[in-house]
């Protein structure tokens, strides 16, 4: 990949998209508007970084005349100890411009809507997705977000078999899009009385939301049936018809909705949830049509996939992706998660630039 040419290209396109955003007709077409906005910050904040390297680039330019030519030897060794400094910053400088080229993923500023469901372990296992949704949640408030739980269906020992959480704020699915996969726990659970290490496992969906404008559902495609809400062990705890349950006769999706005691309430969260996994399914299928032989190593996102080990024993979350382990499990469940959302975020475009780099080369 030649950078800099590469960078004067995008210099050049900055100069255009510059005059677009002044363009007062711009705001007319609102969705062209994000777009342009979106382009305009990511090339606004790689150009600060080229201004740097060129800097860089001139800096040991300079002082490379200064060392072989300079008589001064004050001067020449100032020159020297400056010059080893931009050439130790110069491949840092490299790396990081080479991950900022890969533009920003629109999904990425999307709210979510996060499912969380109990697989194998029993009641152990319930208790784990009530672990791993006060995880999320921690992270939540920590980062400003909002939570608003869509869907929750508890069980008797206070875990749940699943749980539904919208979470709206900034950059949400950008953060949290590769925490989707299986989630296993190693320890010891409150219900074992013979102290043994018990192995459970939850799923985690992270689903991008959807804008009605971008998912069409049209109404004969949705079969809504209502009903009365239940509860764990099948107790009645609504005496109205208030559930909705919504299914999408193309896909066969199935969406049902009781959190709330107002029909028309459950029935707005249930559409909600089924514009989410239908978009999920959309762009799912279009990842499908550009992936290549080779999968990245930070995974597909499927449900099936074992991501992420907490072993409580042992004081260690391990994400098998990336072949990390971190420490102080108890801060991570408190949702001190940044090191290894961060680890692999930047692992993923690392992925994303080598696949990249191997397609120009072809």
């Amino acid at each position: 990949m030649d950078l800099i040419k590469k960078l004067e290209d995008l210099s050049r396109r900055f100069v255009e998209v510059t005059a677009m955003v002044a363009d007062p007709e711009l705001v007319r077409d609102q969705k062209k508007y994000k777009e342009v906005m979106r382009e305009n910050q990511h090339l606004s904040e790689l150009m600060a970084l080229y201004d740097d390297y060129k800097a860089v680039l001139k800096g040991i330019e300079d002082d490379t005349v200064l060392v072989t030519q300079e008589d001064d030897r004050e001067m020449k060794e100032l020159a020297r100890e400056e010059l080893k400094e931009l050439e130790e910053r110069k491949p840092r400088l490299e790396e990081e411009i080479k991950l900022k080229l890969i533009p920003p993923d629109p999904l990425d500023e999307k709210n979510i809507i996060l499912e969380i469901r109990s697989a194998a372990g029993g009641d152990e296992a319930s208790l784990f997705v009530r672990d791993l949704w006060e995880m999320y949640c921690h992270l939540a408030e920590r980062k400003g977000w909002k939570t608003e739980t869509m869907e929750a269906q508890e069980t008797e020992v206070g875990g749940f078999n699943k749980i539904v959480t919208s979470i709206s704020g900034k950059f949400v699915y950008g953060t949290l899009r590769w925490e989707s996969g299986v989630h296993r726990v190693q320890r010891v659970p409150a219900t074992e009385a013979q102290g043994r290490i018990q192995t459970s496992t939850a799923t985690v969906a992270v689903l991008p939301e959807a804008e009605e404008t971008e998912i069409d559902i049209r109404p004969e495609d949705v079969r809504v049936d209502v009903m009365r809400a239940g509860g764990p062990g099948g107790q009645c705890v609504n005496t109205t018809d208030s559930a909705v349950r919504l299914t999408h006769i193309p896909t066969g999706i199935v969406v049902i909705q009781q959190d709330e005691k107002s029909q028309v309430k459950n029935k707005a969260k249930a559409f909600r949830v089924l514009r989410a996994r239908l978009f999920d399914l959309e762009e799912s299928k279009k990842q499908a049509e550009r992936a290549d032989a080779r999968k990245s190593m930070v995974g597909t996102g499927a449900r099936s996939e074992k991501i992420r080990t907490y072993n409580f024993p042992q004081d260690r979350v391990t994400d098998h992706r990336i072949n990390l382990s971190l420490h102080n499990l108890p801060g991570f469940m408190m949702g001190n998660m940044d090191d290894l959302l961060d680890a692999l975020n930047v692992y993923a475009k690392e992925e994303q630039l080598r696949d990249v780099s191997e397609l120009g080369e072809k």
